[in-house]
């Protein structure tokens, strides 16, 4: 079995490190194009360019399924994907995890970069999941480039800057961007308030892992050996993980698993 995940960047890690949780015996492909991180400012038609040129390069690997680990990309560039790789390879998009979030009602706080922060797409997705939930929209700029590049003083500013926004009653955080995924600790430690419940945290790396193995039929096997080989793409070149992936127990995790040769 051989899993892509594709990216601008890092952003996939989460992702990687969820589809080796539930199937360690699965080979993973990583495609990414750090060169051209961040996607989110670009126009829908570079974004949708850069997104096909990583997913080819990770559809020649052989992979089974390839996820879109990166939301900005499934915005605008997950039909052109499907139109394109599927029915011979499926493609899953990420999606912000608005509807669990939302399920409790009361205050809903969805982080995401400031492009995806009140447009159309994540309007959409509020007015068909958001139910009675009070939801606000939280962009956080320079936070998935500072998580990019393992920016520590440059995330404890963009997290505290998005934790102001955030409403002080807020019972649950939506993190609309994969990048955040990686200090979802941080982020939590930031908004919760004192003296309220536990804040609760609405990851989306999780359910596209699960949702990759059910398209191409495949059941979790947590504790199968983990036997599954590692092919990081840059640019469509063979290459390792970035030094700054490895600050994350995410990325630090994928790489104790020797690289294909």
């Amino acid at each position: 079995m051989k899993i892509a995940l594709m990216d601008s960047g890092i952003g996939l890690l989460a992702a990687a490190a969820a589809v080796r949780r539930l199937r360690p015996d699965a080979e993973l492909v990583l495609s990414c194009d750090p060169g051209s991180m961040p996607w989110g400012p670009r126009t829908p038609e570079e974004i949708t360019a850069r997104a096909l040129a990583v997913a080819r390069a990770a559809a020649d690997q052989g992979a089974d399924a390839l996820i879109i680990a990166c939301n900005t990309a499934s915005v605008h560039a997950l039909a052109a994907l499907r139109a394109e790789l599927e029915p011979a390879l499926p493609v899953i998009g990420t999606v912000p995890a608005i509807k669990p979030a939302a399920a409790g009602g009361g205050s809903v706080a969805i982080w995401a970069t400031p492009a995806t922060t009140g447009s159309p797409y994540q309007r959409r997705l509020i007015a068909e999941f958001g139910g009675s939930a009070e939801i606000t929209g939280v962009p956080c700029p320079g936070l998935a480039d500072a998580v990019e590049h393992g920016d520590e003083a440059g995330i404890d500013r963009a997290v505290a800057a998005a934790a102001a926004l955030t409403p002080p009653d807020v019972r649950a955080v939506v993190l609309g961007c994969t990048h955040y995924e990686l200090v979802a600790t941080r982020i939590r430690d930031a908004v919760q308030r004192p003296g309220r419940p536990p804040l609760a945290l609405h990851a989306s790396a999780g359910a596209v892992a699960a949702q990759a193995l059910r398209r191409i039929g495949a059941a979790p096997a947590p504790t199968a050996e983990p036997a599954g080989a590692l092919t990081v793409l840059l640019s469509g070149r063979p290459g390792s993980l970035p030094e700054a992936a490895l600050a994350y127990a995410e990325g630090r995790n994928l790489t104790a698993v020797a690289p294909a040769p």
